[in-house]
């Protein structure tokens, strides 16, 4: 490997050539860092060719002034309406980089894949000042197509599938070629994502095309299994939002691919699918096309047959993650429990319709016992439904599977901490730890001089732990101070809970229930058929 040494003038600035040409980045005022907004890092195909794989990256010779904030991918209008000075951009593939000020190299490197349900985000809607001022890291975030620009898969030569991971992808290969000129080590990369953040980094763990470029992962509350990670059908979902478009031509896949080419982006932005059952546009099995193949099975086939890199892993998830479904829960909360079959999680098929009905009521036993509606005073048996049907089950399932495997460093928590600023459940008073919280703890919004102690003191220890994760491969070395957390073994799952005290705990979780249900019905994911009718 390459070293490279740096140098800094006693400026605000630091101009740093890598292989596209120089770009200036700047220390924000206050802060003893810098940071470089709005990097090209690929290019966005644009027209006909607007679904497929990222380009090159464009080059120059001028010096490029990375200051330009807020570059945003193509998405719906509800999810940056509160963004100041949003720039949405068709060729939208930009990195931010925050890196410490300090003439050490081979530091390690934090790359955070955003969430927002594979629908909406964008890199600078969080900041790693905090954390990169109190360690010895580089973290580097970025864009990537969203939704239908992202995430359609017709398994056509046009719109394959996968084109917003495959600008994951694009960037995990730039951090290698280019993070050494920043003091970065390459080999010495971790991944870390929230939400569908999180569930890009596992599914970014187990393709076979993402061998060598990082070494660990993060994932909070978002994982490889559950039906909102891989497309179970993507034609019938190309199908469904065009509908929601008011498509009215056939539905033959020559037909469909048409409409989704001469589609405006204001058009396919129009819809809020994060307010749907099925968000519609995720990763998904792809066809082979003849182009460059993300996912080619079933990640439940890839971890059950035990095919995949068994690198350090720390999964976690808060207390309340359905508290992501809060959105909806005045448009839902009279047709859960009434119409249940309908929100059963759509990777699950029955053979009977009686069947089905079976098991919803067993399901509306457990969840919701006599209660024929959900009020606002009992609001919480919604927010728990959510949370086990959409994140923790599935996260649960996965790592059995892993742990079936034979890996070995899968570390589990569970985050409950509650402080002053949490936010309150609707119509009752309670606080909790709300879907992704925990990641607002290791980022942040910048200003942390005026938060509670207690809350600073949870950030103190929880970068400490994720940092120790990033440099050793365990969230609390050997010989460290800090309470023992072993690696979950397959049948002794240890967990360590974040609340007011952090111990460790063994494994005991209500969204258990689904076990069986998923061991019976399960319907693994296909890949787009040619057969659209």
């Amino acid at each position: 490997m390459v070293v490279y040494t740096q140098s800094f003038a006693e400026t605000d600035t630091w101009t740093v050539n890598i292989i596209q040409g120089p770009v200036k980045g700047y220390k924000p005022s206050g802060w003893d860092l810098f940071e470089f907004h709005g990097i090209p890092y690929a290019t966005a195909p644009t027209g006909q060719d607007r679904f497929k794989a990222p380009l090159p990256a464009p080059t120059w010779e001028k010096t490029f002034e990375a200051v330009e904030k807020n570059i945003i991918c193509p998405q719906s209008s509800n999810s940056i309406a509160n963004v100041i000075d949003a720039k949405v951009r068709e060729n939208c593939l930009i990195s931010t980089l925050y890196v410490p000020h300090t003439n050490k190299t081979n530091l390690p490197v934090l790359v955070f894949v955003h969430g927002g349900a594979f629908q909406n985000g964008f890199a600078d809607r969080s900041s790693a000042r905090n954390l990169v001022q109190s360690k010895d890291i580089i973290v580097a975030m970025f864009n990537y197509r969203l939704g239908a620009h992202g995430f359609l898969c017709l398994g056509t030569e046009n719109a394959p599938g996968n084109a917003g991971i495959k600008d994951q992808v694009a960037y995990l290969r730039w951090v290698q070629e280019n993070i050494a000129y920043f003091g970065g080590n390459p080999d010495d990369v971790t991944v870390y994502g929230n939400s569908a953040g999180g569930r890009a980094v596992d599914l970014l763990a187990i393709s076979h095309v993402t061998e060598g470029l990082f070494k660990a992962m993060i994932a909070d509350s978002g994982i490889t299994l559950g039906a909102s990670t891989v497309q179970v059908n993507p034609i019938e979902n190309a199908k469904t939002f065009a509908n929601l478009l008011n498509y009215t031509g056939s539905y033959d896949i020559r037909s469909l691919e048409q409409f989704y080419l001469n589609a405006s982006y204001d058009l396919l932005t129009s819809v809020d699918t994060t307010r749907l059952v099925d968000f519609l546009f995720s990763p998904c099995i792809e066809k082979n096309v003849g182009q460059e193949i993300f996912l080619e099975e079933s990640p439940f086939e890839t971890l059950k047959r035990g095919d995949f890199r068994k690198i350090p892993i720390l999964y976690g998830y808060t207390e309340f993650e359905g508290t992501f479904r809060l959105g909806v829960f005045g448009q839902w909360q009279d047709s859960l429990i009434k119409n249940l079959p309908d929100f059963l999680p759509h990777d699950l098929q029955f053979p009977t319709e009686e069947e089905k009905l079976n098991i919803a009521q067993k399901v509306k036993s457990y969840y919701f016992g006599n209660e024929e509606v959900i009020s606002n005073e009992n609001i919480l048996l919604f927010i728990d439904y959510f949370t086990d049907t959409m994140y923790v089950y599935p996260m649960l399932r996965a790592i059995k599977l892993q742990l079936e495997a034979g890996h070995e460093n899968i570390y589990l928590y569970e985050y409950s901490f509650v402080s002053e600023e949490s936010p309150m459940m609707p119509f009752i008073n309670k606080q909790g730890a709300f879907h992704s919280a925990q990641t607002g703890v290791i980022l942040d919004s910048n200003d942390e001089t005026n938060i509670s102690t207690e809350l600073k003191n949870m950030k103190s220890i929880m970068r400490d732990m994720w940092y120790d994760f990033i440099t050793s491969g365990a969230p609390v070395p050997e010989g460290s101070s800090t309470a023992e957390w072993p690696a979950a073994k397959l049948n002794n799952i240890k967990l360590m809970s974040l609340n007011q005290t952090i111990t460790l705990e063994r494994l005991q979780h209500r969204s258990l229930f689904w076990e069986d249900i998923y061991d019976k019905y399960y319907l693994n994911p296909i890949a787009p058929s040619a057969d659209a009718e």
